[in-house]
């Protein structure tokens, strides 16, 4: 694939910095680690802040100085590798990938300076406030759809499978523009793409994985060739009228690569953080009986979930020359893992850092959503969308509760965490 591709399936992985110091089993592949991740990476940032896991090939930071710092200097830790696979994709399934027309081109989180703050000037404006004064209507009827749903169903019910994972999904479908009778097929052509890029997939499933990719990219290239000629109120007409208005600064290709993109951030982190909600408030605590009697205190619940139990617990970059982490030479060419879990639970930063705590004054002081130039795109709407969540649901099922005792699962990956379903009961 050529360099600005938005995928690149190769990686060589560079050999451990000198005078590092290394350990021989941390991996964020292991399912241990998805389980309870806050344990491993708390020992590591007390211990070992700048440490080489061998076992993954990658530098692992977990101190939120040095995550802060990597974050505000792109121009020594690049994000080019945020979308690459973290494990080798088989010969099949790259050959899915290798047609000429699967061509998409780096836009966002892995567009490098100076292109990337080109691009973002018109990507940004589409999370505008006013985009999502537009969208929250919308948002918060397809919250009541869902929980309509829900309670004349049966009981226990899958949270995820239920609210969390369509909610999410339907409101970043509506805010691109696509229509809604093609929104099923949409979300299974997007829906597996965490263990393929960032987790641990079979042959089988990657092959499989690869083909619904293509599918989905094949449509968006179809759907914005016809926004184009017929514009509406929704984010591709907005940035395909600033392509027409400026076709040397926003290519066309560009404007199809971020609705591409867009369909995957914009679903897994929402869907994680409402999962997540969950399992912080633990309805029925006392947390959740005061969020339901005191809707003010949602916005700042949900900054904590997003603390305390990130849906983005991970993420990636790459030394683009020489330089120092702490007292630690690192080469360039060397990977680097950002452990963004561990500093959201670093009691310099955050006082009884493992304890949830929907009062805590500083929870946004939280690093899940990046900082600097590649700071997340869709923050606000994530917030927006978990804030609406949780006041639906404590609206219509005050009286929920977690299915006691439930064997929650997680898919391993180095970057996004939520349970995989989440039973619920009511009444």
């Amino acid at each position: 694939m050529p360099d600005d591709a938005y995928h690149n399936v190769e990686t060589d992985i560079p050999p451990p910095p000198k005078g590092c110091p290394v350990h021989d089993t941390f991996t964020p592949l292991d399912p241990g680690y998805m389980s309870d991740p806050y344990t491993i990476t708390n020992r590591l940032r007390e211990g070992t802040p700048v440490v080489w896991a061998e076992n993954f090939g990658y530098i692992v930071l977990t101190r939120m100085e040095e995550i802060n710092e990597v974050f505000m200097n792109p121009d020594v830790f690049s994000s080019i590798n945020v979308q690459d696979p973290v494990n080798p994709i088989c010969d099949e399934a790259k050959a899915v990938l290798g047609v000429d027309d699967f061509n998409p081109v780096a836009v966002m989180s892995n567009r490098q300076p100076p292109d990337h703050a080109r691009i973002r000037k018109y990507t940004s404006k589409g999370f505008s406030s006013r985009r999502m004064k537009v969208m929250e209507p919308y948002i918060r009827r397809r919250a009541h759809e869902l929980a309509d749903a829900m309670l004349a169903g049966d009981q226990p019910c899958d949270l995820v499978s239920a609210f969390g994972h369509p909610l999410p999904v339907d409101v970043i479908f509506r805010l691109i523009g696509f229509p809604e009778d093609r929104f099923t097929e949409l979300t299974q052509w997007c829906s597996d793409r965490l263990a393929f890029w960032w987790g641990e997939a079979s042959p089988d499933e990657q092959v499989t994985i690869a083909q619904e990719m293509l599918s989905y990219w094949r449509y968006v290239r179809e759907f914005t060739g016809h926004r184009m000629n017929n514009p509406a109120d929704d984010y591709a007409s907005e940035l395909l009228a600033d392509h027409r208005d400026n076709p040397d600064d926003l290519l066309y290709r560009e404007v199809e690569s971020v609705l591409y993109g867009l369909s995957f951030a914009g679903a897994a982190i929402v869907s994680h953080l409402i999962s997540n909600t969950l399992l912080g408030l633990r309805p029925p605590s006392r947390a959740w009986h005061e969020v339901c009697a005191d809707p003010s205190l949602i916005p700042n619940a949900v900054e904590e979930v997003i603390r305390w139990n990130s849906p983005q617990i991970g993420w990636r970059r790459v030394a683009k020359v020489d330089a120092m982490i702490g007292d630690v030479e690192i080469p360039a060419g060397t990977r680097i893992f950002l452990a963004l879990g561990a500093a959201n639970h670093q009691p310099s930063e955050f006082e009884d850092p493992e304890t949830f705590d929907i009062h805590r004054s500083n929870a946004r002081k939280n690093i899940s959503f990046g900082k600097g130039i590649h700071y997340c795109l869709g923050a606000n709407l994530a917030r927006l969308e978990g804030r609406i969540a949780l006041e639906v649901l404590t609206e219509r099922i005050p009286t929920m509760r977690l299915v006691p005792d439930q064997q929650l699962s997680y898919v391993p990956n180095v970057s996004f965490r939520g349970p995989t379903s989440l039973l619920i009961e009511w009444g």
